[in-house]
C-alpha cells in the first residue's frame, strides 16, 4: 500500500537528476518504502526524459514517468502528477533541491495527526544572490497586498495534502490561473512549516522575469478584480477633474480671458483620453479572453506517455 505520493515537475533539470535520485532514494527509507514518485517531464528541451527512462527501473522506490506532449507550465505538471499519483498523502518537490527533501517528511508527519488538510512550506531564508532576494521580495509583496494577503511573505514552493483535498483541488479546472492562489483560496484546515531555501548547485533556474510577471497576472485576473476597481477609480477622478476644468474654461471664456483655443491642451487631452481608453480595453480583454479560454475545455496537460516502474506498476 502507497502512503505517500511525492509529485516532481522536471524541467532543464539534467544536471540535478543524480543527486535528486540519491535524495529521493533517501526519503523513500526513512519512509519504510512505503513512497511513490511520480517524475512529470513538462516537454524539457534537455535529456531529462531519456535519464529518467534509464536510471528509474534501477531505483529501490515506486515510480511513474509522465512525459508531456510539451511544456504546460510547472502548475499543469504538478496538476497532472497529482492526477496519476495513487497514495494516501501527497507532497510536491521541485527538482532543483533548493527546497531541503527532509522537508517532505515533516510535512507528512503533520498530515499523518489527521487534524491537518494541507501544509505549506513557507521560507524564512534564502542563500540566493541579492539581486534574486530582493526581486522575489518585491514579487511576493505585490502578490500579497493585490492577489492572496494571507499568502506568506517569502512566498510558497512546496506543499503537501491529504487525498481529500487533492480530490477538490484537482475539480478547479482553471486554465492561465495560480495552484498556491488555489491552495489558499481553498480554505480547509491549514499548517505552516519554515525552512531555508538553499543555493542551487547545478544549472539555471527556468523561472525568469518574463515567467514571474506573467505568473503575477495570471494571478491577479484569476483572483481578483483589482485592475477594474483601479480603471474605475481613474474613470471617475478623470471625469471629475475633466467636469472641474470644463466648469472653469466655461467661466474664462465668459469674461473673455481665452482669446486663442489651447491647441496644445486639446491634443494632450485627447492623448490621454485615449491612451486610459486602450488601457480600459486592456484589462476587460485580459478578462474576457481567460473567460473565453476556460469555455474552450481543452485539457490543461496532455500526458504523451506514461510508465511505471517498481512493484504494483505497469507500463503503459
Amino acid at each position: 500500500m502507497i502512503l505517500l505520493t511525492l509529485v516532481i515537475p522536471v524541467y532543464r533539470n539534467e544536471s540535478n537528476l543524480p543527486d535528486l535520485l540519491v535524495a529521493v532514494t533517501a526519503l523513500d527509507e526513512q519512509l519504510g518504502h512505503d513512497l511513490e514518485v511520480v517524475f512529470v517531464v513538462d516537454g524539457s528541451p534537455d535529456r531529462c526524459y531519456e535519464i529518467l527512462r534509464e536510471q528509474l527501473p534501477s531505483q529501490s522506490f515506486k515510480s511513474k514517468l509522465i512525459l508531456l506532449s510539451r511544456n504546460f507550465g510547472s502548475f499543469m505538471a504538478i496538476r497532472t502528477g497529482l492526477q496519476h499519483g495513487s497514495g494516501d498523502r501527497f507532497a510536491v518537490m521541485a527538482a532543483d533541491l533548493q527546497e531541503p527533501p527532509e522537508l517532505v517528511l515533516e510535512m507528512n508527519t503533520v498530515l499523518m495527526r489527521g487534524d491537518i488538510d494541507v501544509v505549506v512550506g513557507v521560507r524564512e531564508g534564502r542563500q540566493d544572490p541579492w539581486a534574486t532576494r530582493t526581486a522575489s521580495k518585491i514579487f511576493w509583496g505585490f502578490y500579497r497586498r493585490y492577489v492572496i494577503p494571507e499568502i506568506p511573505p517569502g512566498g510558497v514552493d512546496m506543499f503537501a495534502c491529504n487525498k481529500a483535498f487533492r480530490d477538490t483541488l484537482l475539480t478547479l479546472e482553471e486554465r492561465h490561473s495560480s495552484l498556491i492562489a488555489q491552495i489558499f483560496w481553498m480554505g480547509y484546515r491549514r499548517e505552516v512549516v519554515t525552512y531555508t531555501r538553499q543555493e542551487r548547485v547545478h544549472g539555471t533556474s527556468a523561472w525568469t522575469l518574463r515567467k514571474k510577471v506573467n505568473y503575477l497576472m495570471d494571478s491577479v485576473f484569476s483572483f481578483t478584480d483589482m485592475p477594474i476597481r483601479i480603471l474605475t477609480r481613474v474613470g471617475a477622478f478623470g471625469s471629475t477633474f475633466a467636469a472641474l476644468f470644463g466648469v472653469f474654461t466655461l467661466i474664462a471664456k465668459l469674461e473673455g480671458r481665452i482669446e486663442v483655443p489651447g491647441y496644445a491642451m486639446i491634443m494632450l487631452a485627447i492623448t490621454f483620453l485615449g491612451c486610459l481608453n486602450l488601457l480600459g480595453l486592456g484589462i476587460v480583454g485580459s478578462y474576457a479572453w481567460r473567460t473565453y479560454e476556460n469555455t474552450k475545455n481543452r485539457p490543461l496537460a496532455i500526458p504523451m506517455r506514461i510508465e511505471g516502474f517498481g512493484e504494483t506498476h505497469e507500463q503503459r
